[in-house]
């Protein structure tokens, strides 16, 4: 194990982590300029956001396994390959069904650095020193929200929609070329047992832990809202009249909430331990989801501002949950941690995908789909809190003190 990773791999770790985020979020300001130009519905170019998400879960159910067999850097450099070509594919979609395609196979490249970024610091690092690496590497993914629509308006304006999935050809081949520059991390011993038997014996030590399951709650719950709100803010901003710029700059406050949130975490892990402060930033977020409903079940906005407000504090919330919660799901499985970080963004992103969905079906409603769904998912993270004082309950007390 490593004491702590150099600024370099930080840079490393902090692009693959940002690769689906930038992905995801580029594209959004041109989401009325796509629309037009395949003459298509609002909620097929929805879809294109919710088949993305489709995509990043289903991946890593594979990218995880087969890393953990083969190696970290053969599978990345797979995946780069696979994104940047999909890219090249979505840039010169001649309809929106071959965009939606392209779309779910860029998903399947990305998803790549997602769970092997996640996989090398479980590897290298452990106790608080992960915590700490993934409080500082979870706050610079927050950039995305901001930079990534404001860089995409930029280029939708200048060189049009397209030229925002040219850029992101050039980005992974960047990360094929830095990842060719990291040591392998996955453990060397050679496992000679058959794919399925191994997958059944790591996806039942997995799964069996309340401490997983309930931590995997909490992540995709906060998620979740985050992307009911990524999927429905463009139609319900474009419906009070702002423009594709505007669109992009209003995700500058929630970037900001998320980065004070995370450092914030990585400042009190410092002095507190993550069990002490988890359920004050649950708090936090559970009383923005309602906030938000209770807003738009009782008011008729006309600005975004009312509801920016609060989603602002649930970024807070967010940025700090994070580090917490996918360093003590991954914790317990370094024997194969790839597998665990595989399953958990798989499992993460199916609620995603879910709420993601639901917003696109029910876009014609506006603000109160995108709400109700950020206000179910204060529920489902509750839930997934119980799980991990259960967890925690069971383990003996001498052992929770080691």
């Amino acid at each position: 194990m490593k004491n702590q990773p150099s600024k370099i791999t930080l840079a490393w770790f902090a692009c693959l982590s940002m690769l689906g985020f930038l992905a995801t979020d580029m594209y959004l300001p041109a989401f009325a300029t796509i629309q037009e130009e395949f003459g298509t519905t609002q909620s097929l170019i929805g879809l294109s956001l919710s088949i993305f998400l489709l995509g990043m879960a289903l991946g890593q159910l594979i990218y995880g396994p087969l890393s953990d067999r083969i190696g970290r850097i053969k599978v990345l450099i797979g995946g780069m390959t696979l994104f940047s070509v999909a890219s090249v594919l979505c840039a010169f979609a001649p309809n929106v069904e071959m965009f939606l395609v392209a779309r779910f196979a860029q998903a399947l490249g990305a998803c790549s650095a997602t769970v092997i970024w996640q996989a090398v610091v479980v590897d290298r690092y452990e106790g608080k020193v992960s915590e700490r690496v993934f409080a500082t590497i979870m706050p610079l993914v927050a950039l995305s929200p901001a930079l990534a629509p404001l860089a995409g308006a930029m280029l939708e304006g200048q060189f049009g929609w397209r030229s925002i999935f040219v850029s992101l050809v050039g980005f992974g081949a960047v990360l094929a070329i830095m990842s060719l520059k990291e040591t392998e991390s996955a453990p060397t011993a050679k496992n000679h047992e058959k794919v399925f038997v191994q997958l059944k014996k790591d996806y039942k030590q997995i799964l069996s832990s309340k401490k997983f399951i309930g931590n995997m709650l909490i992540f995709a719950a906060c998620s979740a809202a985050f992307f009911a709100y990524l999927t429905g803010s463009p139609f319900i901003m474009g419906a009070m009249g702002y423009s594709g710029a505007d669109i992009g700059l209003s995700y500058a406050p929630q970037t900001v909430g998320f980065i004070v949130g995370g450092y914030g975490c990585r400042t009190l892990l410092a002095k507190y331990e993550s069990k002490k402060i988890l359920p004050w930033l649950l708090t936090l977020f559970v009383t923005t989801v309602v906030m938000m409903f209770l807003i738009s079940l009782s008011t008729s906005p006309t600005s975004i501002w009312p509801i920016l407000l609060p989603f602002c504090f649930l970024a807070v919330a967010n940025g700090a949950i994070y580090p917490i919660v996918v360093s003590q799901a991954l914790s317990e499985f370094r024997n194969c941690s790839a597998t665990a970080a595989g399953l958990l963004n798989f499992m993460q992103t199916m609620v995603c995908v879910a709420a993601s969905a639901l917003v696109s079906a029910f876009t014609a409603n506006g603000l109160i789909t995108v709400t109700t769904a950020m206000f179910v998912t204060g529920f489902v993270a509750l839930i997934g809190f119980s799980l991990v004082v259960q967890a925690r309950n069971e383990i003996p007390q001498d052992a929770q003190t080691a």
